[in-house]
């Protein structure tokens, strides 16, 4: 695939947003002495431990190609980075993924124990509807709407859903039908979401949210075929995770279905149909089109 937009600056966009977002959660949350001091410790344990805060940089990008704001965009790019910090946490957990490390540190469980966990992460999904219910009004979407959106893309339907799925796919062989099912849910609502929330608070067309949430499923997906790629590829060294727990635990997987050279194809055609969908921006989506191409290419 051709290099899309190699003049923009990624690095510069990722660095300045990722400051500015840490910025703007460090606000919005309690701070570690506030009591119960243990359960805001944790909080921000996971918050605060060196994530790339993708979400919250496709939904600013979103918001810019659409010709909006930072300052209105970033209550919603805080929100959903608390809501993918609470998955997180609970995906780690003897439960779930059981996991020790996640970038690079100890999972939260194995430094505040498996119960303070659970609580951080309820605590976090809550945050998150505090923070979004805080952004300004928008004309063609009000608060009900962003407040639906996120609560949509969060629950059973998706994320949830998405989880439980995966947990019931364990140790069974499923077809790409029935992954596709869970890679939508677990991993593209989220990113899908975001996307719409930065559209959504630049008061977008509904042209404008209808083509970010084509590149934001096409994205999404592309996203999970890769890191079920880099489980397979890369060491827990360079993930700053675990690696190969998915073939630990006979979870299936795109490279386990059609194979790593497939997999690849897969990635490259779903980001191709992720830069198709901003056509309708003439030029103006360039941190969205540099992102999704840092995506499919990333090594971790």
């Amino acid at each position: 695939m051709a290099a899309k937009q190699s003049s923009f600056d990624l690095n510069h966009f990722l660095a300045t947003r990722t400051e500015t977002v840490n910025a703007a959660l460090d606000k919005f949350l309690p701070s570690e002495k506030t009591k119960p001091a243990t359960i805001h410790k944790a909080m921000r344990y996971s918050l605060f431990a060196g994530g790339k805060r993708m979400r919250p940089a496709v939904l600013l990008a979103a918001a810019e190609a659409c010709g909006g704001n930072e300052a209105d965009a970033m209550p919603l790019a805080c929100a959903v980075e608390c809501i993918h910090t609470y998955s997180l946490i609970h995906d780690d957990l003897p439960a779930m993924d059981n996991d020790d490390y996640r970038r690079g540190k100890l999972t939260n469980h194995k430094v505040f124990g498996e119960g303070i966990a659970v609580l951080a992460g309820d605590a976090l999904l809550t945050q998150a509807f505090e923070i979004a219910a805080q952004c300004k009004k928008f004309p063609r979407y009000p608060h009900d709407k962003i407040i639906l959106e996120i609560a949509k893309a969060s629950g059973s339907l998706q994320l949830v859903g998405g989880q439980v799925a995966d947990l019931e796919g364990e140790n069974k062989k499923l077809s790409i039908a029935e992954l596709k099912f869970i890679h939508e849910r677990k991993t593209s609502a989220l990113l899908c979401c975001s996307v719409r929330l930065g559209g959504m608070s630049a008061n977008c067309t509904p042209a404008q949210l209808a083509a970010l949430t084509d590149f934001g499923y096409h994205v999404g997906l592309a996203f999970q075929v890769i890191d079920d790629i880099l489980d397979v590829t890369q060491t827990s060294e360079q993930l700053g995770k675990t690696a190969g727990k998915d073939v630990a635990v006979q979870k299936a997987t795109y490279p386990s279905i059609v194979g790593l050279e497939k997999s690849k194809k897969i990635a490259v055609q779903l980001t191709d149909k992720a830069f198709g969908a901003l056509k309708i921006f003439k030029g103006k989506a360039v941190a969205l089109e540099a992102l999704a191409e840092f995506l499919l290419k990333r090594e971790k």
